[in-house]
């Protein structure tokens, strides 16, 4: 299994996850995250990327005001716009901004990165898409390009009621 706590898989990637690897590290998006373990999740690791796809990366925010003004002070040359969230009853921290041509999503919650439901549902759809191949991979792009999201996508295909909790139980 590909390890995807760090960005270095996408040195060997498809073009788009190659690019993304020259920009991250050209910009040294990472090293600035470094001390919130950083990672990149989403479509883009997993190959179900389709066109307007971000760069989603999470990271473990110990103090809500010290990551938003991490966020806002490091990447401010990029115009981020920083939002506090609720969600499921725990804080977090989202910055947004363009880097080149992809939009970039920074996502701070007061745990792991690794355990983030982002990162649990990429690690289940990865796991699925290596189990159902490329036919099944080539559907849930095309439901992608339809404008359903990611999970309902999944969820459709496999039947599952609640597609956002239901795939943390892969």
């Amino acid at each position: 299994m590909i390890d995807f706590t760090t960005i270095d898989y996408l040195k060997t990637g498809n073009k788009k996850q190659q690019r993304a690897y020259e920009l991250l590290t050209a910009y040294r998006i990472f090293e600035k995250l470094k001390d919130h373990s950083p990672i990149l999740a989403g479509t883009i690791p997993i190959e179900i990327d389709i066109e307007g796809s971000d760069l989603d990366i999470i990271c473990e925010m110990k103090c809500h005001m010290e990551f938003e003004s991490l966020l806002t002070d490091t990447f401010s040359e990029f115009n981020i716009k920083v939002e506090s969230l609720e969600i499921n009853g725990d804080e977090a921290v989202v910055g947004n901004f363009i880097l080149e041509e992809f939009p970039v999503e920074i996502f701070g919650q007061n745990k792991p990165a690794a355990k983030q439901n982002a990162y649990r549902h990429m690690i289940a759809e990865y796991s699925i898409l290596q189990e159902k191949g490329e036919n099944f991979k080539k559907k849930i792009i095309a439901l992608k390009k339809q404008g359903i999201k990611t999970e309902p996508a999944f969820g459709l295909l496999l039947g599952l009621k609640n597609p956002y909790e239901d795939l943390l139980k892969f």
